[in-house]
């Protein structure tokens, strides 16, 4: 069960990966969105209203229109996989996390 805050940063981490098709987090972070965003993709691959709804709940709604209406049409023959992690060798100055950059293919 995810805590409010945790749930809204995650819900802001997917909306701007979504927006810029590609985001520098850590390792962490981009591993526990890849599934999230990669099953709102899936949902918005179905293309009915009823989705697009589901997904203006669940992300704001610029990022599920954008979903919906240009990154679905794209996967459309593909069955799953949209996002790839990258590993880099930065790490954070102050507390020497790994960092990861997170994007579609």
């Amino acid at each position: 069960m995810l805590t409010g805050k945790r749930r809204a940063f995650l819900r802001v981490l997917s909306h701007n990966l979504v927006m810029q098709g590609k985001i520098q987090t850590t390792e962490a972070r981009a591993k526990e969105i890849k599934p999230k965003v990669e099953k709102l993709v899936t949902l918005a691959k179905k293309g009915d209203v009823a989705t697009l709804r589901l997904l203006i709940r669940r992300v704001p709604r610029d990022s599920a229109y954008k979903l919906f209406h240009e990154i679905a049409p794209r996967y459309k023959t593909k069955k799953g996989g949209y996002l790839r992690i990258r590993k880099t060798t930065v790490t954070r100055k102050r507390d020497g996390v790994k960092q990861a950059t997170i994007e579609f293919v």
